[in-house]
């Protein structure tokens, strides 16, 4: 039988080598994206390659209206994997309300409204799973990311939750929480900024996307049939 996984901010760094390693599992994918319709193009002329039936979904995360699209563009499912976000570096103090409410939503209530949406389309299959991209700062908190420190917090929460209440059904959700990876987020720091934090982590260098998606794979596959409400750290030992 096919197997399909929606995958949201497919067109970010962990979210487009996700789809790619993904496909070459033979899994037919749901790929949402808001805004960045050249990275999409160019991930979908590199899909061509494994002959999975493939879907775009054009949606804004920041509104309810986002939401419903990407639901009504959904027929089977058998995963869910929440790759999209943003962040916001600034001292707490001089966060607008907008950015908090930005952030809130494309972290927590449109996740949260997506996966409860499409839950009876997961529960039709005994072995399906989710997967929410939360981060090292979900965990640990960080100054200057206070806000997305708290929303990331909040995911890892609804994963532990919605596990136990979803297990007897055989749907398993965990999360996976990256540390500092080598994708735009970055692109904020300095080059000494990005030296200062790779000394900081044991293994001394940045995480690389795909070191990040073969984690989700994992979650994703039989090997990991016993785990659920889990949080996985992809941290090179940062935090521990």
């Amino acid at each position: 039988m096919k197997k399909f996984a929606l995958i949201t901010g497919a067109s970010g760094g962990i979210g487009a080598t996700t789809a790619l390693k993904l496909a070459s599992e033979g899994w037919n994918l749901y790929l949402h994206y808001h805004s960045n319709i050249e990275k999409m193009n160019t991930l979908v002329q590199q899909l061509e390659a494994y002959n999975i039936e493939l879907i775009t979904i054009q949606a804004d995360l920041r509104t309810n209206e986002g939401v419903h699209k990407i639901i009504e563009s959904i027929f089977q499912l058998n995963a869910i994997v929440i790759c999209s976000g943003t962040s916001s570096y600034s001292l707490f103090t001089d966060l607008d309300e907008n950015t908090i409410d930005d952030l809130l939503q494309i972290h927590v209530k449109s996740p949260l409204l997506l996966i409860k949406k499409l839950l009876p389309k997961l529960m039709k299959f005994h072995d399906s799973s989710i997967v929410i991209i939360s981060s090292i700062w979900g965990q640990t908190g960080a100054a200057c990311e206070v806000m997305y420190s708290t929303v990331k917090g909040a995911q890892i929460s609804f994963v532990k939750a919605l596990s136990k209440e979803m297990a007897s059904n055989g749907l398993r959700i965990n999360c996976v929480a990256p540390g500092a990876v080598k994708t735009g987020m970055m692109d904020r720091f300095t080059e000494e900024e990005i030296e200062e934090i790779e000394s900081e982590i044991p293994l001394g260098r940045l995480a690389m996307p795909e070191e990040v998606s073969e984690a989700i794979s994992f979650l994703l596959s039989s090997k990991s049939s016993y785990i659920t409400g889990q949080t996985l750290s992809v941290n090179g030992g940062w935090y521990i």
